[in-house]
């Protein structure tokens, strides 16, 4: 598949600016699940087998695309839940993220450290709440035990460098990342991780309940499946008994998948895989780095790094006088899909956003300017 057949499988009207909260889904997702749809409607056995096979493909897509084996690798509801299954397995010492982070991050340990009283809550605020490898180095105690990250953080949009966290951390400590921002559409050290976890409705276009996660063999080493349930038993479904925890990556599930998720998600990886990683990269540079231009050119504050290895597909502005709230709604009045929080404008550009929203985008904040000044 080349790019402009990529961009071609994208339906979203022109103004959607905003991958980060929800991806539209492609058309290429939508014509792969009516066609399983039909397969549950007719409720013979060998269509209902090839729908619930797409959950072994996604896995193994998934490991292809994370350059990780394939027993590493396990279904998950959401982005969430690998997230709660790593956290809560997590045996003792601190576990360390910045106050800045998704509350699915925050809560999420807070809530471990109160439950099972086996670990600590290590906050630590970053400077401009970028998880740097130096922020990490020197917030790092002998208490620390886990560093958890968002590959790309959801408010400034900046990428972190998961092999040099690996490097100041070291291999005594568990790192856990959260990649639904990032996992598609740009290059990563994913293999660098202990944990790493994500879901196929912003960037992979692919709809809610397609989440994944990756445990490595030194996170089940560590670990405690402290979550697990029917479906990560070992040997598969036990009566009348209860089993071990499988000792692979499946270990760190509850339930069976949602196999219609997984159909889109299966459908959403094929596209990327079929493209590459990098061509979708290399576009949404481009795109990121004209929002940059406009965004400099009116005078407004960009928060996000300029460096490309930085940043994803996530450009924060920050107008000065707490010009956000106005910003915002300059852009929705000209027909965009933004969001605006905490101070900031976030812009969510994809490979498939096209020429007329970025014309969007230039008339919308040259208004915003024009009425500022």
């Amino acid at each position: 598949m080349t790019i402009d057949e990529f961009r071609a499988t994208f339906a979203v009207e022109p103004g959607y600016l905003n991958w980060a909260a929800f991806g539209p889904l492609s058309t290429t997702v939508i014509e792969d699940v009516r066609v399983d749809a039909d397969l549950y409607v007719s409720g013979r056995q060998s269509g209902i087998d090839l729908v619930n096979e797409h959950a072994a493909e996604a896995r193994d897509m998934l490991s292809q695309l994370l350059d990780v084996p394939l027993d590493w690798m396990t279904y998950q509801p959401s982005t969430t839940h690998g997230l709660q299954h790593a956290i809560y397995g997590i045996t003792s010492g601190a576990v360390m993220a910045s106050t800045g982070e998704w509350p699915s991050i925050t809560v999420g340990i807070t809530r471990a450290a109160e439950a099972m009283g086996r670990i600590s809550a290590q906050f630590i605020t970053p400077p401009d709440n970028m998880m740097t490898p130096e922020a990490i180095a020197e917030a790092l105690t002998p208490e620390t035990s886990a560093v958890v990250v968002s590959l790309v953080d959801f408010r400034t949009g900046y990428r972190a460098d998961l092999a040099a966290i690996r490097d100041v951390i070291g291999d005594d400590r568990l790192l856990i990342v959260d990649a639904v921002q990032g996992f598609g559409v740009v290059q990563a050290d994913y293999a660098a991780a202990d944990v790493v976890t994500g879901n196929g409705y912003k960037w992979l276009r692919a709809g809610r309940g397609g989440g994944w996660a990756s445990f490595s063999d030194e996170a089940r080493n560590r670990l405690d499946p402290v979550l697990s349930n029917v479906a990560g038993l070992d040997g598969g479904l036990i009566l009348d008994a209860v089993g071990k925890p499988a000792p692979t990556a499946a270990a760190f599930q509850t339930s069976a998948p949602d196999f219609l998720a997984c159909a889109r998600l299966v459908a959403g990886l094929q596209d990327v895989v079929s493209v590459g990683v990098e061509s979708i990269e290399a576009e949404l540079g481009q795109r990121t780095a004209e929002v940059i231009a406009i965004a400099d050119r009116f005078d407004i504050d960009v928060i996000t790094p300029r460096g490309a290895g930085q940043r994803a597909g996530i450009v924060a502005l920050a107008p000065r006088n707490d010009g956000a709230a106005m910003l915002g709604a300059s852009l929705a009045n000209g027909g965009l899909v933004t969001t605006t929080r905490s101070g900031s404008v976030r812009v969510a550009v994809h490979a498939g956003t096209d020429d007329e929203t970025m014309r969007m985008f230039e008339d919308a904040v040259a208004a915003f300017a024009q009425h500022a000044h």
